[in-house]
């Protein structure tokens, strides 16, 4: 289990450093955790550390509770919307916060991010949604825990798989994946494709896009049948 663990942190830690490299976060503002479903456990970033500093031993390790099971440091603020996310997208094993700029502008702006071409469809089957804005009762209260509540609300009648990633009202954006890299993936893409979509629609506001094109590209990459890349080599 302790090299199962310390794999899992040495993961973990390495996404965290891809946010940097791809210029995702400002100071500390962001993090990435993984969970290991068999064990139940989740591997997460420590509150406020500068990545410059940062070692995989300083990666925090958490049960399904939040109770701090291995780490000598806090961990992330957002620990707790990590862990709603958990129990609701069964699916997913990875989840990423940002402040990342183009992301949260749409957030400020309380707006969807819309989908409006190809390089969107590859990765986000739809429109970027934006949750509501959180109660007064809901800020005061349980606030971390209280935001994976309107993120796990506003995908009620969404996929969570086909649409990896979400932007909070008035906050950021979150995503997740099959494994940190993967969410981290996600949000890459999603910072791009909203830079592209603020652009896009100030040339156009009424730019629209084919649904037979939004169909093609993500089945193509994500469909039963999809052909694009290499595949499992057999």
């Amino acid at each position: 289990m302790q090299s199962r663990t310390q794999n899992l942190k040495e993961r973990v830690y390495r996404a965290n450093l891809l946010l940097k490299q791809n210029n995702l976060i400002t100071l500390t503002w962001g993090n990435v955790s993984e969970m290991d479903r068999e064990s139940g456990l989740i591997a997460i970033k420590p509150s406020g550390v500068d990545y410059d500093a940062m070692t995989a031993n300083d990666i925090v390790i958490t049960d399904l509770d939040g109770k701090v099971i291995e780490g000598h440091l806090r961990p992330s603020s957002d620990l707790d919307t990590h862990l709603e996310l958990y129990k609701s997208f069964t699916d997913i094993k990875a989840v990423v916060h940002t402040h990342s700029r183009w992301a949260t502008i749409f957030a400020q702006a309380g707006k969807e991010i819309p989908m409006l071409g190809t390089t969107h469809a590859d990765t986000f089957y739809g429109d970027v949604p934006c949750t509501r804005k959180m109660t007064a009762d809901e800020i005061a209260g349980d606030y971390e825990k209280e935001t994976g509540t309107v993120i796990v609300e506003r995908f009620q009648a969404l996929d969570p798989v086909a649409i990896p990633g979400v932007i909070v009202h008035s906050h950021g954006p979150f995503t997740w994946g099959k494994d940190a890299y993967d969410a981290v993936k996600h949000a890459i893409v999603l910072e791009e494709v909203a830079m592209m979509a603020w652009h896009t629609l100030t040339l156009n506001s009424e730019a629209h896009f084919q649904q037979e094109l939004a169909d093609k590209h993500y089945f193509r990459k994500h469909g039963a049948n999809a052909y694009y890349g290499q595949g499992e080599r057999e």
